[in-house]
């Protein structure tokens, strides 16, 4: 949200959670010695209330959420792509 790149939401009652999400960024990659813009770096904070998700633990959401951003339509799963 204009341009700021990383932030924390504040979670107010009743919510039990909040995505703050920064900008988009392109980000340089170095392919066959040259280099190109191929990603894009985003960062996203989850801010959580411990009573609503219990103490168990975060890394499963933290790896399925990336999974999701990184390939929202599942087709890297698919032999021949989307």
């Amino acid at each position: 949200m204009y341009g700021t790149l990383e932030f924390s939401a504040i979670i107010n009652p009743p919510q039990s959670g909040i995505l703050a999400v920064g900008a988009a960024r392109p980000q340089p990659v170095v392919a066959g010695g040259a280099v190109t813009v191929a990603t894009v770096d985003v960062r996203c904070t989850l801010s959580v209330d411990h009573r609503a998700i219990g103490r168990g633990p975060r890394g499963p959401l933290a790896a399925a959420f990336t999974t999701r951003i990184q390939d929202p339509l599942g087709c890297s799963s698919e032999p021949r792509g989307c």
